[in-house]
Order: structure tokens, then sequence, then C-alpha cells
């Protein structure tokens, strides 16, 4: 896969479904990129996608809810691979409102402002009415943004975790439980350290503190805006996580492997 492609919806449960797609990253592999469709009385989109599948993202949408009917975005934070649909979303589901914060909407306002008569701030700890549920705010144990808020639905036993629990693959699967788990721990443990360097100054016990809130929760589900839908899988991956503030830095690729790679695709 040369280019990011997003695939078929799919429902993951009763009230949710799954946009989801995949970019990939030269010698490291897929990173999944989802969106998804919480169906309560008052429909709540999760993210928009990536803006290169704008017009795929919005006529997929379409065969999942009647955008009329959209009343909330949850806007999970605010990096380009989460709100590349955004600006289309507002326009044309005039009765939806964003889900954000006093952050989120002050890195939306630098490139892409909202309306703010459409906007409605919410803090971690702090609830939503959605018509026949309400959503609990969650700061996910790992993050790249400080605006970033998951959301725990008691009512289907889901918590949409954000960047959270997303892993690094080497092949587009839509299940996280096909992966081999050996597999799955390493992308997964090699995603967190990318994604949230931060984790190696934090103490471990402190961690664990955080790990067990989300343990607390008892998901059976976790919906990770960068993995397949997880079920029945939260121990397993708390642990994987729990590894990660011990474990050696991600180190990035310096010049000399950037040449390397370029010399690599000249010769292709």
């Amino acid at each position: 896969m040369d280019q990011p492609t997003m695939f078929e919806p799919f429902e993951v449960t009763t009230d949710v479904h799954v946009l989801p797609a995949y970019f990939p990253v030269p010698h490291f592999g897929l990173v999944p990129v989802n969106a998804f469709v919480l169906k309560t009385d008052e429909p709540v989109l999760v993210d928009t996608g990536l803006v290169y599948h704008t017009d795929e993202f919005i006529d997929k949408l379409a065969t999942i809810v009647d955008l009329r009917d959209l009343r909330w975005l949850w806007l999970s934070h605010c990096d380009p691979d989460h709100i590349g649909s955004l600006q289309r979303v507002l326009a044309e589901a005039p009765n939806l409102r964003v889900i954000t914060s006093f952050i989120g909407t002050g890195r939306m306002s630098l490139s892409q402002p909202p309306p703010m008569d459409r906007i409605h701030w919410l803090n971690p700890g702090q609830s939503i009415h959605v018509g026949d549920r309400s959503l609990l705010a969650v700061r996910p144990p790992t993050y790249d943004s400080p605006e970033t808020t998951g959301f725990y639905d008691a009512s289907s036993e889901v918590f949409f975790s954000a960047d959270s629990f997303g892993a690094v693959l080497n092949e587009p699967i839509m299940n996280a439980a096909d992966i081999d788990f050996e597999a799955l721990s390493e992308g997964l443990v090699r995603w967190t350290k990318l994604d949230s360097p931060w984790l190696h100054l934090v103490d471990g016990h402190a961690f664990q503190a955080t790990l067990n809130g989300i343990r607390d929760l008892s998901p059976r589900l976790i919906l990770s805006s960068h993995l397949p839908p997880a079920r029945d899988m939260t121990e397993a991956l708390l642990e994987c996580l729990a590894t990660v503030p011990a474990g050696e830095p991600f180190v990035s690729p310096d010049q000399q492997a950037l040449e390397a790679m370029l010399g690599e695709m000249a010769g292709h």
C-alpha cells in the first residue's frame, strides 16, 4: 500500500460503526486511522478522518447516517488525521455541534476557525447527554496533544480512546483479535513510544494508577483511532502499555536514513 486508503465502513456493535482507513509509513508499516459513528438518539461522529479522503469520507458517512440527523462531532483532538474533513462535515451537517475544549478550539483556530456558536466545551470528568445516554469524557492514558479527550459509553461498554492503544501494523486488519498478539504488542509499544515520548519521564507507579482508571471502567470494547476494534482485550492492552515507561525510547531516523530511503525510492 503506497497511498492512504479508506475501506468500507462496518458495524462493530449495534450502536457503533467504524470508518476505517490506513496510512502507510515507509519502513515502519501501516497506521490505522479510524473515525466512528455512535448511533444514539442524537447521533455522534467521532473525528473526521484524513483530508485525502474528504469526498469519500462524506459519501461513506452518508451510508451510515443522514448528515442532517448528525447532532454531535466529538473531536478527540485536533491533529490533521482527526480533522481532515471537518469543514465539509460542518457544511453538510447543519444541525451538528462540535464537542471539544478551550485548548482544542484554540488549536483549530490557527488553521480552521470553527463557528463558535456550534462549539460545546467539555473537560475530562464531565459528561454530555446525547439523547438516550450520557457520555463520560475521559483523558486517555497516552496522547500527543494537550486537548486530547476520549469518552466512555456505559450503555455499550465502549471506550473511545483517541490515539491511545494505537499500533503500527503490517497489513490492513479490521479486528484486533485477528492479529498475532506478539506482533500486536510490538506494534502497540512502537506506536506508543513514538506518539507519547513523554512516557519515559513518567514514574511507573503513577502511570499504573492512570491505567487503573481505565481498568476500573471495565470497557468490553476499546475503539482507538489507530487500532482495529479490540473486543475483550482491555487487560492485555493495558499490560502492554504498562511496559512503555521503562523501555528504550524511540529514536527517529536521521538524515543518513533519509538519504538511504530516497536512494531506494530512486532505484524503483
